[in-house]
């Protein structure tokens, strides 16, 4: 039994988003053998560093390929831009048995003919204008400097029928798609076309892409079965929305995977949200890319619109964060960071970011504050101290003296000077010590904070509570 063969083909013209990244991981799960191509016909909008970020954000995620470029440089056997002689060779055979014909139609014809199909209440599609020009007509007209595309001559009044691997049977009526550009003025080759050549002459057997693509497949089925070429298995995965209810963009949540690694996202935490938006695993424990890949069901792939929610990754960040071995986690902390802690508080300030930080940047802060004389103290924690007055903060101050590194009984002498508990206690030495009403369980902080660090704290707050 052959080897199932996915790939990716994007097209480098900005960075890999949300959408495209879960078309390569659902491919990559589901192919036994995954391929990547780049589409880089599109000559203005397509640039090399779009593929070297391509190439970083996919190594970054672990999604490695078996076939496909090793970097940005062309490479005629993955980029289309440097595939036009096989294309030539197709084009020639669709003329040649008269299935393409070439098309003079300026782009504002094809407009005014647009609107006017629109207006009649029409499916806009070409009207075959060009279809019928001789050979002498077609030859003069290229005499006189136009420069036509290329058309696919689409049969009438039949069925396009495949069957999609979430939808299940499609029919398309070949009268309600029209014959369509192959190739455009500019001799460069058209998605149309190119893709599902690509597909063919790769050894695709199985097409993950999104449901927006679903009109256009009956068209690549008419190209292949005119060329005599497999067609593969077209799985329409369906649209990503943001938490709005929107199609996934910028305004609701839509964010490349650059910014994600470059805010801290750890990538199994991007993966495990991406391998479960609109496809179901049994378990919701955090997964290694091999785990996702063995667990994947293509029949557990939904028909519904998958929403993207930030805090759903969020969660997977923190799952991430709370497996992650110490060596790893410290080389995810800034420089800076790194550069703050003591070595001998290092397990324990580790501890902390597990328990209450998402990303490096709040690491960084905590780190600060737990061990630079700077200190940010928010409003609501200031209105704290000032609550607690300069009694309480006298009584920490000798509290913390006698009992030293034992938290519990700097805590027991306290509240038997101060008669307080609970919040009354607890969230003025937090105030004072973190500058926050919130973050790591106490005891972790008291004991991380040197004691000169600890007893200005307090002094600090005794006076600014007067």
């Amino acid at each position: 039994m052959p080897l199932t063969k996915t790939r990716f083909a994007p097209s480098p013209t900005g960075l890999m988003h949300i959408g495209n990244a879960r078309t390569a991981l659902l491919s990559a799960l589901y192919g036994q053998r995954f391929l990547l191509r780049i589409e880089d016909t599109d000559a203005e909008r397509s640039r090399p560093e779009f593929v070297a970020a391509l190439l970083e954000d996919l190594r970054w995620l672990g999604l490695s390929w078996d076939e496909g470029p090793r970097s940005e440089e062309p490479d005629p056997a993955w980029f289309q831009s440097q595939r036009g002689a096989i294309y030539q060779r197709y084009y020639a055979q669709l003329e040649q048995e008269g299935l393409a014909y070439p098309c003079f139609c300026s782009p504002q014809e094809l407009e005014i003919s647009r609107r006017q199909q629109l207006r009649a209440g029409q499916p806009p599609r070409y009207s075959g204008k060009c279809a019928q020009l001789s050979a002498e007509e077609a030859q003069r007209r290229r005499a006189q400097g136009l420069r036509p595309t290329l058309r696919f001559r689409v049969p009438k009044g039949a069925l396009v029928r495949f069957e999609d691997g979430i939808r299940g049977p499609q029919s398309f009526a070949t009268d309600a798609i029209g014959d369509f550009v192959i190739r455009r003025a500019d001799g460069s080759a058209a998605f149309f076309f190119c893709n599902a050549v690509d597909d063919a002459l790769m050894g695709v057997t199985h097409v993950l892409r999104g449901d927006d693509h679903l009109a256009n497949t009956p068209r690549q089925i008419l190209v292949l079965e005119a060329l005599g070429l497999p067609v593969p298995q077209y799985v329409h995965l369906a649209l990503i929305l943001g938490d709005d209810g929107a199609p996934l963009s910028k305004r609701n949540g839509s964010r490349s995977i650059k910014q994600l690694r470059e805010q801290g996202y750890f990538p199994i935490a991007v993966l495990n949200l991406l391998a479960r938006l609109g496809h179901h695993y049994d378990s919701e424990a955090l997964m290694d890319l091999a785990t996702l890949k063995a667990r994947f069901d293509r029949s557990r792939l939904g028909k519904s619109p998958a929403r993207f929610d930030p805090a759903h990754l969020d969660h997977w960040q923190q799952l991430a964060l709370k497996s992650a071995e110490d060596p790893v986690l410290w080389d995810w902390l800034h420089a800076e960071t790194r550069a703050i802690v003591p070595e001998r508080r290092l397990g324990a300030f580790l501890a902390i970011v597990r328990s209450n930080c998402l990303f490096p940047d709040q690491a960084h802060e905590w780190a600060r504050a737990l061990f630079t004389d700077e200190l940010k103290v928010d409003s609501s924690a200031a209105e704290v101290a000032r609550q607690a007055g300069e009694r309480f903060f006298l009584a920490a101050l000798d509290a913390a003296q006698l009992a030293g590194e034992d938290f519990d009984a700097f805590l027991a002498a306290l509240q038997t000077r101060t008669g307080t508990k609970g919040k009354s206690l607890f969230l003025p030495l937090r105030a004072a010590l973190t500058g926050r009403c919130d973050g790591p369980e106490l005891g972790a902080v008291y004991r991380l904070l040197d004691p000169h660090r600890r007893h200005r704290r307090l002094a600090e707050f005794t006076y600014a509570s007067e």
